[in-house]
């Protein structure tokens, strides 16, 4: 299986974030003609303010100076995550178990792709919604996004 740059810029930022004390959101990674965009979300139990932000970039810009994975010039964007939270390992899920989440799939399910409902439970394979006053079952690896809902 072939890493994807998103996946190496992952592996090689979220273990800097932990022990700088951060959770790793997201990492999105846009490839554009003349410059790239790695957008990265943090968060942390106290929530994240603009020095934590700045902490992190240059943390992580000198860990990209350093490794140089990007093959193009970038510009690199750190934020919160805000309210409409992004949910992409199995603790995001388990942190936000009783609250209203939107779960699009990566292919459709009996002709049905989005699901928003409360999150009932987490287990080692996926995680299970109750989407109008029925239990709806979902694979970690059928969710294309997920993220909170308000």
């Amino acid at each position: 299986m072939t890493v994807t740059l998103r996946e190496r810029l992952i592996a090689l930022i979220e273990p800097v974030l932990v022990r700088l004390g951060y959770e790793l959101v997201e990492l999105e990674y846009a490839a554009g003609r003349s410059q790239a965009v790695v957008r990265i979300f943090i968060d942390k139990p106290e929530g994240i303010a603009v020095e934590d932000c700045e902490r992190v970039s240059r943390e992580v810009a000198a860990l990209l100076d350093v490794d140089d994975p990007i093959p193009t010039a970038y510009t690199l964007e750190v934020s919160s995550p805000g309210f409409d939270r992004l949910l992409r390992t199995p603790a995001h899920f388990e942190r936000f178990v009783g609250s209203r989440v939107f779960v699009e799939l990566k292919a459709p399910r009996a002709g049905r792709r989005r699901y928003t409902g409360t999150l009932q439970a987490v287990n080692a394979t996926g995680i299970e919604l109750e989407v109008d006053k029925q239990k709806v079952e979902v694979p970690f690896d059928e969710i294309g996004k997920a993220r909170l809902a308000g």
